[in-house]
C-alpha cells in the first residue's frame, strides 16, 4: 500500500500540531504540508502532490467554503474538511458535501474519534487513486 500524502490547512497551530501528530503516527499516511491560509496551501500543493486534503472552513482571508468551491473546478485531491461547524448533519457539512467536500469531521472529535477520522482519510486516498487509475485506463 502506497504512503497517503495529507495537506492540512488550518489557522490553528493547535490543530495544526493534532492533525500532525494523528496522521504522522501512522506508517501509511504523511503530512506533505501544514497551511495556515489559502495562500499558503495553493503554494503547497505546486510541489506536494497531496493525495488528500484537510481543510478548515474559518480560514483568514479566504474561507474554506470559498476554496472548496474554487477547487471544484479543476481537478484536485479529495478534501475532508475539518471544522467545529460542521458537526453530523449540519447545514454547514450539508453545504461542504454539496460543494465537493469528500468528508466532513467535527473538530472538536478529533483526538477522541482519530481511528474513524484515519479511516475517512483512507476511504478518500481510495477513492482518489482510483479514480486516477480509471483516468489512465480511458
Amino acid at each position: 500500500m502506497p504512503v497517503t500524502r495529507v495537506l492540512v490547512i488550518d489557522d490553528s497551530l493547535t490543530i495544526r500540531g493534532i492533525l500532525d501528530t494523528i496522521v504522522g503516527g501512522q506508517a501509511d499516511l504523511k503530512i506533505v504540508g501544514l497551511a495556515s491560509n489559502v495562500q499558503q496551501a495553493k503554494d503547497l500543493m505546486q510541489d506536494r502532490d497531496p493525495d488528500v486534503i484537510t481543510l478548515d472552513l474559518a480560514l483568514p482571508d479566504v474561507d474554506g467554503m470559498s476554496y472548496l468551491e474554487e477547487l471544484s473546478h479543476g481537478p484536485h485531491a479529495p478534501v475532508v474538511v475539518v471544522s467545529s461547524s460542521t458537526q453530523s448533519k449540519s447545514e454547514k457539512a450539508n453545504a461542504a458535501l454539496k460543494a465537493g467536500a469528500f468528508a466532513c469531521f467535527d473538530k472538536a472529535r478529533l483526538v477522541q474519534d482519530a481511528p474513524r477520522f484515519l479511516k475517512v482519510l483512507h476511504k478518500a486516498a481510495d477513492a482518489r487513486r482510483k479514480e486516477l487509475e480509471e483516468l489512465k485506463a480511458a
